[in-house]
């Protein structure tokens, strides 16, 4: 008998006696942690093997891998095991295994029985019918139907297939998943690969698994994925978006996702802990981003219009001239909004509060009505039957919180209406009888509703801009003309109201204008200017004649001048500046080697002209990639937050910062790859990412609704229709389309009563 076979039989060679859960722990000997290696902890243990004498660090898992000769686990096989024991050591290992199985087969609890006589489709077939009313001899028709069924259950498996159905609900029922996770075209993909894929043994990945390796290799896949995108980005350009945000541990965090025509890319976030976030840490941080995308291929960098990101943004175009800041045009609509629709009352603002606070005593009026209803569990009740749309509490956050409430009760006055003046309010007398009669009298006043119409309609031209800027969709182009246009309709509407002439005075429109410019003044960069001279449309006869006041960008002396610095910070050598001058100039003067560029100025899209027609001026035609393909607003590193809201939620709310950065990175870049499939479009598996369950059912329990409802685009109202309200009860007299348009889209702040 040599010394190995000696050490394995005796038993007083280990610490410990042997573990009945891991028997393998018997062949090798445990021994203590080197001084060196003092500070490290977790479940492994140094142990030696009494076979090989090597000395190795690992759990059970790695014992088991090196004695059994189970190849990629990270440590080797001992060479000195022979087959018989190696067989001797299976079986036991195996035997524990299996009564472990049957262990937990006797404690788990008993899955539903399927119901009898059910066939592949959940009835008798009929062959089976027939040859049972067929048959005069009872015993010789029993052996029929035996015969039968047996040959169906073994050709469709229905007893397998029912109990496969109850235990994937028995798990969506014990882990809390919302049924629209069964949408989800990955989790169908699961299950149709195992059915057709014959893996014995196969155990799904454990917990470890799939928070570390799994994940890892899932993010590196995905980043593979989306170099078809990143290629595009040196020819087309990039735009670097950002914001900030807490999670739910407090922890700030600056997310980074890059914006081109190939949609919204989450690049990375940025946990803030510990920093003090002034305009240096700031720009620091976008200029890591910047150098790692590459600063030949980002044009600008779109954040909110706060001091210390404008400061922020100055130290960027410092370094880079070629990189613009831009402020988000969505927050400085947001911003003139909450100057006419709730104007303070300060020392400064008296002029705007004079002329605007009755619009903020109609919002206040809105809002007591919606809480009056939301806190009587009886009005709730009474309101409920009358109206199937639901009320919607409005952050102050929230863009266009106030025109956002208003539009709401406008869509539902019939039915407010109708509750107010119905025997069940006169019949409820319990709560304050002052409140009461306040809240019938507004609903039933025509006056207040009056009100409540003009501010949504001298409102609707700033609210509609704010829904165009609010996507990922290249708009950066249209903004100065969208402003210029908004403005004038804005006018219009109050000058209606007002009936006046375009040329006669009103201080209301005064103060509304005074506001509209000083944000506009704030807005306005040299690369919108830029962008707008690039667009061929503005030079269209079409175009022009729509307004007489209308003037081509070039005879415009603020977008020229505009234009000029901006082409002077991306031309720094005087002789291509020059090629480029003449370039424009020849551009915009029309004169073009084919005839069709003219017309087609109007007939085709910016970026379809400048492909067709843009080599005749190959300088311009590169910076026209460039600029008429991307954003003007940061919303989707706002709706990014909703992903992590999502991900990291009061469930999930000890993951570590880099872990969930991996979360988000995978999740919202595949749900950016799934929309740029064909069969995303094109099939059902559209809704995979939309909320399946009632909104108000998701919200509460923090299933996928917190998320999906958050990340609905304007491009899709209607889906957002779906959610918001539904048209089909007679009691609602407006129309499906009227619905559709006033569908929201509904963020963080947005909470469905």
């Amino acid at each position: 008998m040599d010394e190995a076979t000696s050490t394995k039989n005796s038993p007083s060679s280990n610490e410990e006696m042997p573990n009945s859960e891991a028997p393998l722990w018997q062949y090798v000997t445990k021994i203590e942690k080197p001084p060196s290696s003092a500070t490290k902890s977790g479940g492994n243990t140094y142990f030696k093997c009494n076979y090989c004498g090597k000395v190795y660090l690992g759990s059970y898992s790695r014992v088991k891998a090196h004695l059994l000769k189970i190849v990629n686990k990270g440590i080797k096989a001992c060479p000195n095991v022979t087959p018989s024991l190696r067989l001797e050591m299976q079986r036991m290992h195996d035997q524990i295994e299996n009564d472990k199985l049957e262990r937990a087969q006797r404690s788990r609890i008993p899955l539903p029985p399927p119901p009898p006589g059910r066939g592949p489709i959940g009835l008798i077939p009929s062959f089976q019918r027939q040859e049972e009313s067929d048959s005069t001899n009872p015993v010789d028709g029993k052996r029929r139907k035996v015969i039968a069924i047996s040959t169906i259950e073994r050709a469709f498996q229905n007893n397998a297939r029912y109990e496969l159905d109850s235990r994937i609900g028995r798990m969506f029922y014990t882990g809390g998943l919302p049924f629209n996770f069964a949408r989800n075209p990955y989790y169908r993909s699961f299950y149709s690969y195992a059915a057709t894929h014959s893996i014995p043994g196969y155990v799904p990945s454990g917990y470890n698994a799939l928070r570390t390796t799994l994940l890892q290799r899932e993010r590196a896949h995905v980043e593979r994925l989306l170099r078809p995108i990143k290629d595009f980005w040196l020819e087309n350009g990039v735009s670097i978006v950002s914001d900030r945000w807490s999670d739910p541990q407090r922890r700030p965090l600056i997310n980074i996702m890059a914006v081109s025509d190939g949609g919204p890319v989450f690049i990375k976030a940025i946990d803030g802990s510990g920093e003090f976030k002034d305009k240096h840490y700031i720009a620091g941080v976008l200029k890591d981003a910047i150098k790692e995308i590459g600063h030949e291929k980002v044009v600008q960098v779109i954040t909110d219009n706060a001091s210390v990101m404008k400061a922020a943004g100055a130290l960027i175009e410092g370094e880079y001239p070629k990189i613009f800041w831009t402020p988000c045009v969505v927050h400085i609509l947001n911003l003139a909004l909450k100057n006419t629709c709730a104007a303070k009352n300060t020392e400064k603002n008296e002029v705007t509060y004079e002329e605007c606070s009755w619009i903020t005593r109609i919002g206040d009026d809105a809002s007591f009505i919606r809480v009056f209803i939301m806190n009587h569990s009886m009005r709730l009740a009474m309101f409920n039957e009358f109206c199937p749309l639901k009320l919607l509490q409005v952050a102050d956050t929230r863009f266009a919180s106030v025109v956002v409430m208003l539009k709401r009760l406008k869509l539902i006055k019939r039915c407010l209406q109708a509750m107010a003046v119905s025997d069940q309010w006169a019949s409820y007398r319990e709560d304050d009888v002052g409140k009461v009669q306040k809240v019938k009298d507004m609903i039933l006043s025509d006056l207040w509703w009056d009100k409540v119409d003009y501010i949504l309609e001298f409102t609707a031209p700033i609210y509609d801009m704010l829904r165009i800027a609010d996507t990922n969709k290249p708009c950066l182009h249209l903004v100065y003309e969208m402003w210029d246009s908004m403005i004038e309709k804005v006018k219009a509407a109050i000058c209606r109201h007002e009936g006046l002439e375009d040329d006669q005075y009103s201080s209301f429109w005064s103060v509304v204008y005074d506001i509209l410019i000083d944000r506009w003044t704030k807005n306005c960069t040299p690369l919108h200017c830029l962008a707008h001279s690039l667009n061929p449309k503005y030079y269209s006869i079409e175009w022009l004649s729509e307004n007489p006041k209308r003037i081509s960008p070039h005879r415009d002396h603020e977008i020229s001048m505009e234009r000029s610095k901006c082409l002077e910070r991306y031309f720094e050598d005087e002789d291509e500046l020059k090629v480029v001058k003449y370039e424009f100039a020849t551009f915009s003067g029309g004169r073009f080697p084919s005839p069709d560029a003219l017309t087609d100025r109007w007939a085709l899209q910016p970026l379809v002209w400048w492909q067709y027609h843009g080599p005749t001026f190959p300088i311009l035609q590169t910076l026209a990639f460039k600029l008429l393909g991307q954003p003007c607003s940061s919303s989707c590193a706002e709706r990014n937050w909703s992903t992590y809201k999502f991900i990291h939620s009061l469930k999930r709310n000890k993951m570590v910062p880099a872990r969930t950065e991996n979360l988000v990175y995978v999740h919202s870049n595949l749900r950016l790859l799934s929309r740029r499939n064909e069969e995303y479009v094109n099939t059902s598996t559209k809704m995979w990412d939309f909320a399946g369950n009632s909104w108000n059912e998701s919200d509460m329990h923090g299933g996928a609704g917190i998320l999906e409802n958050a990340a609905l685009t304007l491009d899709e109202p209607e889906l957002e229709a779906i959610v918001i309200g539904n048209a089909t009860n007679p009691s609602v007299t407006t129309s499906e389309s009227e619905v559709q348009s006033e569908a929201i889209e509904l963020d963080d702040d947005d909470v469905c009563l």
